[in-house]
């Protein structure tokens, strides 16, 4: 029986194919490199596949084969596969006939490759920059990325896999990867695993619900959130500012099967683009990771905001963290959807527009649950951060649930982690208040507290964690008298060291 290629196999070749880049480029642009080749490598052997079995079908049949093809998933010209740039790879202009071939891949299934725009998802990525070097080393590396990823162990047909999540997942793994290399300008485009994981456990949808993200980066949160349903009955959207990102997020969705998903290209905020006629799209949940306080968000254009998105409070120029939480609270459905976001812990206590938009949430009894989570969670930035959980369907329970999470985690060399066992406690205790088993008061020692709304009302809506979630640690009681003793002990040392010192001068006669 012939061996089915593992994750873990996948994973190792196309990493290694990264030292084509490593050192020459940055890895925030050479993943686009890689992960592109990854899908076009993916689009190729998928289509290799079904025209072997259709010419089976039709014993050998090529021109019905062909006919066949035309209504399969993609269409996939023959000058655009994997195999023929792999058989060019020595042409001196092989980075332009990369460029050709994506071109008009993309053409050929313009629907799904292309945005609404007309815009397509191959446009940010130019296999025929000077990026790559001189004309001979351009050549160099492209002939070694097609090589890296002709290895016969690198067959992903379908039928060679050992699993169906295989792609999606080696996929996945790169950007995780290369978010680890890239540092401060991974957070652009990823949120940690765990972290997404727990977004999606705590806003568990049901099936048949409409999930969106709407800063949905490389689309990792929002295919876990769609994979918590539990289900295939669930439908995914998707918005990303960043063009290149908004492309990963596609091949993203396609390598994991959601070819149904809908990512849109655009500035959420300015210019929200998942709509129904004029009015935003509703969905049972949201969930995002915006950039931190961004500058810039679009305050100038707030308070004439179509969509009326604003209404508690245009939240200032220099910090756009509420704008996002604003617009993902306004796209959920009355009664029933739910927010799960997260934010720079400044969200929680900041004055001003933010106090009062703040206080406007929970009045109006959106607030279900403060999360704080440990420092260094996230690439690009070491401070902590929180998740906030609104939920349009808390009903008669006004009381808010408050977990200190901050001390639970896995320390890592770059990176701390949350373990299993972290997101657990955490769900665990939430899924518990959101039944309604949970009183006000201490829930847990230092870990977890249900306030209400008499206690928000006295804090002034501040919802700072240490004011509910009581962390002290008491020192333990001193000891006096064995304090006491340590000093005589140490003085007597002290003179005895001094009369030593001081005969040896004598007797140096100094």
């Amino acid at each position: 029986m012939e061996k089915k290629i593992t994750q873990q196999e996948i994973n190792n070749i196309v990493w290694k194919a990264c030292d084509t880049f490593r050192g020459v480029i940055d890895p925030s642009q050479y993943k686009d490199y890689i992960l592109t080749m990854l899908f076009l490598k993916y689009v190729s052997d998928v289509h290799k596949d079904k025209f072997s079995k259709y010419l089976e079908k039709y014993d050998g049949d090529k021109e019905r084969a062909e006919r066949a093809m035309r209504h399969e998933r993609f269409v996939v010209p023959e000058h655009c596969t994997f195999d023929y740039l792999y058989e060019h790879r020595n042409e001196t202009n092989i980075g332009e006939l990369i460029n050709i071939a994506l071109n008009d891949l993309e053409e050929a299934n313009r629907e799904k490759l292309g945005g609404e725009d007309g815009s397509g998802i191959f446009r940010n990525i130019d296999f025929n920059s000077s990026n790559l070097g001189d004309a001979k080393d351009k050549k160099t590396r492209l002939k070694n990325l097609l090589t890296d990823f002709s290895d016969k162990k690198l067959d992903l047909r379908p039928s060679h896999l050992a699993g169906n999540d295989i792609i999606g997942d080696a996929y996945e793994f790169l950007i995780a990867h290369f978010a680890s290399d890239a540092g401060k300008k991974a957070g652009e485009f990823y949120t940690p695993g765990e972290v997404s994981t727990l977004i999606a456990k705590l806003t568990k949808s049901a099936p048949g619900a409409r999930i969106c993200d709407p800063t949905c980066g490389s689309g990792s949160m929002l295919i876990k959130a769609g994979r918590e349903v539990g289900s295939d009955n669930f439908s995914l959207y998707g918005q990303e500012a960043n063009g290149s990102t908004w492309a990963l997020a596609v091949m993203n969705m396609f390598l994991h099967g959601f070819d149904n998903a809908t990512v849109r290209w655009g500035d959420t905020i300015r210019n929200p683009k998942l709509k129904e006629g004029d009015a935003l799209m509703k969905f049972d949940t949201v969930v995002a990771n915006p950039p931190f306080s961004l500058d810039k968000w679009g305050a100038d254009e707030a308070a004439a905001d179509p969509h009326n998105r604003f209404w508690r409070g245009v939240p200032p120029i220099s910090k756009g963290d509420w704008a996002f939480i604003s617009h993902m609270i306004e796209t959920t459905y009355e009664g029933r959807g739910k927010v799960g976001v997260v934010v720079p812990h400044g969200v929680l206590f900041r004055g001003s527009s933010e106090g009062k938009i703040r206080q406007k949430a929970i009045e109006e009894n959106l607030l279900e649950a403060v999360i704080g989570l440990p420092s260094n969670l996230f690439f690009g930035t070491g401070i902590p951060a929180a998740i906030l959980i609104f939920n349009r369907g808390k009903g008669t329970n006004k009381n808010v649930l408050f977990i200190d999470a901050s001390q639970r985690y896995e320390p890592g060399k770059n990176q701390n982690r949350l373990r299993e066992q972290d997101i657990n406690a955490i769900v665990d205790t939430y899924r518990r208040f959101n039944s309604g088993e949970l009183e006000a008061g201490v829930v847990e020692d230092k870990f977890a507290y249900v306030a209400t709304p008499e206690e928000l009302q006295e804090n002034e809506y501040n919802l700072n964690i240490p004011r509910y979630v009581d962390t002290f640690e008491e020192e333990d009681a001193i000891d006096v008298q064995a304090v006491q003793q340590e000093i005589d002990k140490l003085e007597d040392e002290l003179a005895a060291v001094q009369q030593e010192m001081k005969s040896y001068l004598e007797e140096l006669s100094l």
